[in-house]
């Protein structure tokens, strides 16, 4: 949390309420009063923003609702309102015993089925929590709307167990005259635990995918070659792949600032470096991944005065991960060093067009997708020999059972998770067959599996795969009947390559 501590005014426009211009605060929350200004939020009313009933169904919700019951059971005589929202800022669920309080809140329509985004409500705890994707506290007179000052508000990010997107917030309310000073302490502990609990329930890794770890801490940026080597070419074929690459180039080359969209590990800075190495002369590339929310500002002093080395071109990557204030300023520096009519020494990356941020969204000419590698099968196993051979330093065989089962499969982790399954197969065996591979290739369930199930289904295709294994010595080695196995291979549809053809 900012200490607040008064600093001048750096943008001359003024502020509409008088109170807020004289004041001196944190510098997160004077850059959530502009953005509220430039959002048109009214100073002197929240105008409400009703979406309906909202999501009770969701892991968030159910995980949320359980863990702010239990905290409420331990505060129940204070004047504290409990609340999770979703990533939008739509308020989900309110608990609190305090009847005048609940009341208040309902006036300021601070209550389930209403939106408390910045972008709606103004400078509010819940709102600038996911803005920034940080714990915040607001304070009274921090609120952008005047009929918010009465109240103080402590909030926390929630983040996704497998991914660390942005789940919700966790956002605790109280008057303002009430001691706070725990206030922003038990939201960070609500929230964490929310997002174990979600962890818990999905079987500890987030709805069967790989758990997606974050970038090393203190990782700024690495210099890259898109992880294919120069001297290696690409070696993808598919129509679909050439497509956007030879998009992509265009885009680069005609001096336009491109963003590349694409599902997670679809190799869509792979896909920058590219397009960007068709430019005729020596260049260098630099990947700036995002960092952890502490290390923002560190990060963006240490790689953005790369953009002015006239030879240098940065790929930016995580950018929907960034706090708002930062997205604001790296929009500014991307700005002052746009080179009009020559390649841009940037290209950007997404999941999408629509997680870019505003500032960021403004500054692009061009948006090129990246397929996912399930809709180009015909560069699964070129991708695999490439990963096998700079895994191995030499090149390694597979097995016609074993490539049939990589392109058979749907990769839903996209290319980061088809190297990762190479690398583990290769670093066992010279030629790699099916038993080498892991067991999620063979599975083609699309349902999330618990722990307990995962290791079942893993011992089932261990045994299945194994060379010369028949049906029935497979259920003899699980001491289980034949009638079972088959049950327990439908039930995972386990789909192992026959041995010959």
């Amino acid at each position: 949390m900012d200490e607040l501590v008064p600093v001048p005014d750096p943008l001359p426009d003024p502020l509409p309420d008088p109170a807020l211009a004289a004041r001196g605060a944190a510098p997160r929350v004077r850059a959530s009063w502009r953005r509220s200004q430039g959002y048109g939020v009214p100073p002197d009313e929240v105008v409400p923003v009703f979406t309906g009933s909202p999501d009770t169904g969701s892991l968030l919700y159910e995980c949320a609702h359980r863990v702010l019951t239990d905290l409420q059971a331990t505060i129940a005589n204070e004047p504290v309102s409990l609340m999770v929202a979703d990533p939008a800022g739509f308020v989900l669920a309110r608990l609190g015993d305090d009847a005048s309080i609940r009341r208040a809140l309902d006036r300021v329509h601070l209550a389930p089925g209403f939106s408390y985004s910045e972008r709606h409500a103004g400078t509010n705890g819940l709102g600038l929590s996911l803005a920034d994707r940080t714990p915040t506290l607001v304070r009274a007179g921090d609120h952008w709307c005047t009929e918010l000052r009465g109240y103080t508000c402590a909030a926390a990010p929630v983040l996704e167990p497998a991914t660390g997107e942005l789940a919700g917030s966790i956002n605790l309310t109280t008057w303002s005259d009430s001691s706070s000073d725990l206030l922003l302490g038990l939201a960070q502990t609500a929230a964490s635990a929310t997002s174990a609990l979600m962890a818990v329930r999905t079987g500890g890794h987030g709805g069967g995918r790989p758990l997606l770890r974050p970038a090393p801490r203190g990782e700024v940026y690495r210099v890259v070659g898109g992880s294919l080597a120069l001297d290696d070419g690409d070696p993808c074929v598919s129509a679909a792949w050439r497509s956007a690459v030879d998009a992509a180039g265009a885009a680069v080359a005609g001096g336009r600032a491109a963003v590349v969209v694409g599902e997670p590990g679809a190799g869509k800075a792979t896909l920058a470096a590219l397009a960007r190495r068709r430019l005729p002369g020596r260049q260098r590339l630099l990947h700036a991944r995002a960092p952890e929310a502490g290390d923002v500002a560190p990060w963006l002093d240490l790689w953005t005065p790369a953009l002015r080395d006239a030879d240098t071109c940065v790929i930016v990557s995580g950018l929907h991960t960034l706090p708002a204030w930062a997205t604001g300023e790296l929009a500014q520096v991307l700005a002052a060093v746009r080179r009009p009519g020559r390649p841009q020494p940037f290209v950007l990356t997404a999941p999408d067009y629509a997680a870019l941020p505003d500032p960021l969204a403004r500054l692009a000419d061009a948006v090129v997708e990246v397929p996912p590698l399930r809709t180009r099968p015909d560069d699964v196993l070129p991708l695999a020999g490439w990963t096998a051979r700079h895994e191995r330093h030499r090149s390694v065989s597979f097995t016609p059972r074993a490539a049939r089962a990589l392109a058979g499969y749907g990769w839903p982790g996209n290319v980061a998770q088809l190297r990762r399954v190479v690398r583990e197969a290769v670093s066992r065996a010279d030629v790699v067959d099916v038993h080498h591979l892991a067991p999620e290739v063979l599975d083609g369930g699309g349902r999330p599996l618990s722990r307990l199930e995962r290791l079942e289904r893993d011992e089932i295709v261990r045994c299945l795969t194994e060379p010369g294994t028949t049906m029935t010595r497979v259920a003899e080695e699980l001491g289980i009947g034949r009638a079972t196995l088959y049950r327990k291979i439908a039930q995972y549809k386990i789909a192992v390559p026959p041995r010959s053809g």
